[in-house]
């Protein structure tokens, strides 16, 4: 499988991008069992794509094509991110803290996130600033479901003090590879979400050990004969939400064609036909309760011409104003009561335009 276009290769490197290579991407689809009903992926820092499209199409094989697998990426390179919307079910060019997704609906979340520090904050000057794998392990953890599949994907020696109690507080059934591609000194972690617990003491032994690099020769195996990690379906008719706070123009224009077929404007005139059609002098002239009835309805508008050759410009209406009744009584003993009812009123209202083309044009005439 080709891992990018030769247009992309020269951005191989930009913003620190390394793509999953297809053999680790070939052993990790081993590790997985897909769900008998449909499944949600997501890949915060997606990239091409390719990664997330390569574990849904592994799932969809082993099931044999039975239940749906829902791929939503998100990437912060405009390049990328419009390739990854050509594989995915849905990509969002957007950074990921400008995406919301709903917490606790995800399925599988696959995280190979940049690596390294980010950009360090200009009020903490004499702090180092949070590495990217930390800082995008307790973003997107949350959203995985009870019984979700993580798959992490980072530098062994990443793993500090932080990651490892998160990782051992949230997680059980914590597996740890090395990447069978060394050229990054990658690890292979994979493990079930689960309730905040307190952390094992044997798995952070375990993980402390592997970032030490003492589990160098735990390399991701080619054939896995063990127990799988399956991956929950979600409920399908669930209220779900995966969308930009902020949307630039392109992405925007590219969703309203993606979903043209149900914008109100391809049947605006099967809603509003009426509106258009020609109108039709009614068999008998109209009472006065019938225009009281188009008046209250806003039907009466329009340019209309008087027999004097008057032109105007009008729209009718109905508001309610509250009409004020004061009564005051005197008993027997002198003793004096008011009483004060508020009634609801109908007042129909023509407001016109002066459209006739002497010195009255422009005019504005109210009717009530």
């Amino acid at each position: 499988m080709t891992l990018m276009f030769s247009r992309l290769a020269r951005s191989f490197i930009k913003n620190g991008y390394f793509p999953t290579d297809d053999e680790t991407l070939r052993r990790i689809q081993n590790l997985l069992m897909p769900a008998e009903q449909p499944m949600r992926l997501l890949d915060p820092c997606c990239g091409e794509g390719a990664a997330l499209a390569g574990i849904a199409r592994g799932l969809t094989e082993r099931s044999a094509g039975q239940p749906r697998v829902d791929t939503l990426g998100i990437e912060f390179d405009r390049e990328r991110a419009w390739h990854a919307k050509t594989l995915l079910t849905r990509a969002i060019h957007a950074d990921v803290h400008d995406v919301v997704v709903k917490p606790r609906s995800i399925s599988l979340l696959f995280l190979n996130p940049p690596y390294g520090y980010g950009v360090k904050d200009s009020q903490t000057c004499g702090e180092r600033a949070e590495r990217l794998e930390r800082t995008f392990l307790r973003k997107t953890a949350p959203l995985l479901m009870p019984g979700g599949v993580l798959i992490y994907i980072v530098p062994y020696y990443a793993l500090d003090d932080e990651i490892r109690s998160f990782l051992a507080r949230h997680f059980t059934n914590l597996r740890f590879w090395m990447s069978p591609e060394q050229q990054f000194k990658q690890c292979v972690i994979l493990g079930i979400k689960s309730r905040v617990e307190r952390p094992r003491k044997e798995v952070l032994e375990m993980l402390c050990h592997a970032q030490a690099g003492q589990l160098m020769h735990q390399v991701l195996p080619e054939f896995w004969n063990g127990e799988p990690f399956k991956v929950p379906a979600f409920v399908e008719g669930s209220e779900f939400g995966f969308h930009a706070v902020r949307m630039d123009g392109e992405q925007l224009a590219d969703e309203l064609r993606r979903w043209q077929g149900n914008l109100l404007w391809n049947g605006f005139e099967a809603c509003f036909s009426q509106a258009r059609a020609t109108h039709r002098r009614p068999l008998c002239d109209m009472t006065k309760w019938h225009l009281a009835l188009a008046l209250a309805a806003g039907q009466v508008t329009g340019r209309i011409q008087s027999k004097t050759g008057r032109t105007f410009l009008i729209k009718g209406d109905t508001f309610k104003k509250k009409e004020r009744t004061v009564s005051t009584d005197v008993d027997d003993d002198g003793n004096v009561s008011e009483t004060i009812v508020m009634l609801d009123k109908f007042v129909p209202v023509i407001n016109a335009i002066e459209f006739t083309p002497d010195h009255r044009l422009g005019q504005i005439v109210k009717i009530s």
